[in-house]
């Protein structure tokens, strides 16, 4: 008996009267449902080419699905992730409300293209919005399409931008030892330990603000790094674990500042083992607005105004980085998961080391130039 042939799915591209243009998927059973409505012919045909591809492997993606706006699928995309910070979700339904869901939140989910990702990805580069924050748009939406296609709502992402999520944060300034202690003496007395310890414990403001007593040990001059406070819009504090697992560290305490820890604990710092290391002037726990405008009224004074305050990290890290210490040591004192960071402070050692070399070279030919006239 003659082996019977499996039909083919096919299909066809037309224009509504409208002037969009829709792609239809023709199945072996009859049906012809809609794969999705674009304002190119070019994207309805690349949208019909992989439903067909789908079909001819039999994976199922059922043309209603791409019905849903975007608005409604990312909205209950954002509401299923129970295991999102309350900060994080904070930002990100900040960045939705704002940057996606008034380009793209409207469309149907099947009919976004790749060229309308590279629309909206481009106004958003081209409006008021730094590069990092256009990265970081870019990357939700990613995630969220992503999950579409898990979800069985489109058959492929269109976000295909190279490069789009990747931040590219402008080069901090980097304090000297002089100029630190310069902040530290300007400062309010009750903060001075708080930049001694952000600059040469590499820590963060949250990481201070939600230390406490028992977790600084003067004897052995470490500091445990086990919780880390946030703050929503609303100004409400959040005390919770840090991001990820790198984030609990022990980190060493240079000896030279561990008088002026002790003193600020005896003075300042509230009572009591859990009592916080570092407080406000009516002894309430630090809100970073709050801390701001004496640090810029510091810094101000000093004709430092564009140095920020988690640039004492950065400048920390850097003085760390030019120790010796290997990639897996600066990632283990940063809290870094990633090595990204720890090569990046490595990396710029190796630069000055260079230049170093450089300026060296040009010693020696200066002297020898001299030696010889």
């Amino acid at each position: 008996m003659a082996r019977r042939r499996r039909q083919k799915s096919s299909g066809s591209v037309r224009q509504l009267p409208s002037g969009l243009w829709q792609a239809r998927l023709y199945t072996p059973d009859g049906r012809r449902p809609a794969v999705g409505t674009y304002e190119e012919r070019t994207d309805a045909e690349r949208a019909l080419a992989l439903a067909v591809a789908d079909a001819i492997r039999g994976v199922q993606i059922d043309p209603r699905n791409g019905k849903v706006t975007l608005q409604t699928y990312a909205l209950e995309w954002l509401e299923s992730r129970g295991t999102i910070r309350p900060r994080t979700r904070e930002l990100y339904a900040g960045m939705l409300k704002c940057h996606i869901i008034p380009h793209l939140g409207k469309r149907q989910l099947a009919s976004i293209s790749p060229l309308l990702v590279r629309q909206w990805h481009a106004q958003l580069m081209a409006g008021h919005l730094g590069q990092v924050s256009v990265a970081k748009c870019y990357r939700l939406l990613k995630t969220i399409m992503a999950t579409a296609v898990e979800d069985g709502f489109i058959a492929k992402s269109p976000c295909v931008i190279k490069g789009a999520g990747v931040e590219r944060s402008a080069e901090r300034p980097i304090a000297t030892i002089a100029q630190v202690d310069q902040i530290a003496a300007a400062i309010e007395p009750r903060y001075r330990a708080l930049v001694l310890l952000a600059t040469y414990g590499s820590l963060r403001f949250g990481e201070l603000a939600a230390l406490t007593r028992r977790r600084i040990d003067l004897k052995a001059g470490t500091v445990s790094v086990v919780v880390a406070q946030s703050e929503l819009r609303d100004g409400t504090r959040l005390i919770g674990e840090p991001k990820t697992a790198a984030g609990r560290r022990v980190v060493s305490i240079p000896p030279v500042i561990l008088e002026e820890l002790q003193h600020h604990l005896a003075v300042f710092s509230q009572p009591g083992p859990d009592g916080l290391v570092f407080v406000g002037p009516k002894g309430a726990g630090l809100r970073r607005g709050n801390f701001s405008l004496v640090w810029k009224k510091a810094v101000s004074g000093l004709g430092l105004p564009e140095l920020h305050f988690h640039d004492l990290r950065h400048t920390g890290n850097t003085m760390a980085a030019t120790t010796g210490a290997s990639t897996r040591e600066l990632m283990t004192r940063m809290g870094h998961s990633s090595a990204r960071a720890a090569l990046l402070y490595q990396h710029a050692t190796e630069e000055r080391e260079h230049a170093i070399g450089r300026a060296l070279g040009e010693m020696i030919e200066r002297a020898r130039q001299a030696n010889a006239s």
